[in-house]
């Protein structure tokens, strides 16, 4: 019974938050609308208290991560690469300044998917901003803890960083979403020698390209706090420099052979 009216409460919720905005794009609607029935995905398996308590930071990201989206206004170009890739940004009052990637990708969806997912601790192989990706603890089929490393790389000036995050993934219709923001794990505490930097909310959204299924349009929000003593400016050059590279390297992955 409790179940039931909580499921009710969120789709009131999620009904109040959609009519003061402006309509909002198909796909963003239809992950909304589904996301509302948690509770029945809870019925699987009974959860602890804790495990409940990621679950819904989880889901709290993914509304976050849409509803930034979803506002179309506003939005300042970073960068244009060649190529068409493209980054944007803006900055919001209770979040900070966020960057937003815009890409096609030569690949379908199910793959990209396979390799930002399902391959997600094999990053570190691929991308070399990323030293480590591990997952800490699985929750359910959608919930994640993972620890990621950031890499040392060569004139490096922001320094080694680590990020505790829980992430969800959500699959619907055509429509992918890979949603996360960091939180706390009793059992990774701060490590030496890296600063715990916080992100989110941050989200990945996959979609096939309309008329083309052999191709996915990949859109990487992108929230972070680097924490440290650093000047905007070159953060938010490393950011959005980041979101680039992460195109150029995805490509060189998923084109590598089978």
């Amino acid at each position: 019974g409790l179940r039931r009216q909580a499921a009710v409460a969120i789709s009131q919720e999620l009904s109040r938050l959609a009519s003061h905005s402006p309509g909002p794009s198909t796909w963003i609607h239809q992950v909304r609308r589904r996301s509302s029935l948690l509770s029945s995905r809870l019925e699987e398996k009974p959860f602890s208290e804790m495990e409940m308590s990621y679950i819904k930071q989880g889901e709290e990201a993914l509304q976050k991560s849409l509803r930034i989206l979803e506002d179309q206004d506003d939005w300042k170009t970073e960068t244009v690469a060649g190529n068409g890739d493209k980054v944007l940004s803006k900055v919001l009052p209770d979040v900070g300044k966020v960057f937003r990637l815009e890409v096609v990708v030569d690949q379908p969806l199910d793959t990209v998917y396979t390799e930002l997912v399902d391959n997600m601790e094999q990053m570190g192989d691929w991308n070399p901003n990323v030293k480590e990706v591990r997952i800490l603890e699985k929750i359910g089929k959608d919930t994640v803890i993972t620890h990621e490393k950031a890499a040392a790389t060569p004139g490096n000036i922001v320094g080694p960083r680590d990020f505790v995050s829980v992430r969800c993934s959500r699959r619907r219709g055509s429509t992918c979403v890979l949603a996360g923001m960091s939180t706390t794990y009793g059992a990774m505490p701060e490590q030496e020698g890296f600063i715990r930097a916080e992100n989110g909310p941050t989200c990945m959204v996959l979609r096939p390209l309309p008329g083309s299924p052999s191709q996915t349009r990949l859109t990487w929000l992108l929230s972070i706090d680097l924490k440290g003593w650093l000047p905007k400016t070159i953060i938010n050059q490393v950011l959005s420099q980041t979101q680039v590279d992460f195109a150029k390297h995805l490509r060189q992955r998923l084109a590598r052979p089978a």
